[in-house]
Formats: structure tokens, sequence, C-alpha cells
């Protein structure tokens, strides 16, 4: 982050492991500042490359997020109806 200010969240990114299991990989350090007309300004102190749905979790520094629920399965095509 470019200014002093200390970090007031840790970042995390969800990740992709197969089909069916993600997890989340933290990705660093970020202070969330809110304007008073409620415009909220998120400065992340590194970025992911790739690998991770785009998506950024923000948590508060200490609390760790739950493990990601896992995708639900497709039923198995056997030929039976």
């Amino acid at each position: 982050m470019a200014d002093q200010h200390p970090p007031t969240h840790s970042a995390y990114a969800l990740r992709k492991e197969s089909r069916h299991r993600s997890r989340y990989i933290e990705i660093g350090h970020a202070r969330v500042e809110s304007t008073p007309n409620g415009i909220q300004h998120v400065f992340l102190d590194r970025l992911p490359l790739g690998g991770f749905t785009g998506h950024i979790f923000l948590s508060p520094i200490g609390v760790k997020l739950p493990e990601p629920e896992p995708h639900p399965e497709r039923p198995v095509d056997d030929g039976e109806f």
C-alpha cells in the first residue's frame, strides 16, 4: 500500500483446485476506507496472478475464513431411467 496507514483486513482469493474442490489462498493485506457518501475504497498490497476466480474476499485481521462449500456433484448418467 502506497501510504503508511496500517492494514485492516487480510485478503484472500478463491482458487479452484478441481471441479469439486476450492480453497482460499491468502494474497496479502488490505485496508478499507469509507467516505461520508458510502463509497468504499479498498487498497491491496498485492494481487494474485491467475489461477483464481476473480473474487477477492476481505476478512478482518485475525479472523479466519471458513472453508469454502464443496461444489455439488452431478448425478452419474448410467443409462437407466
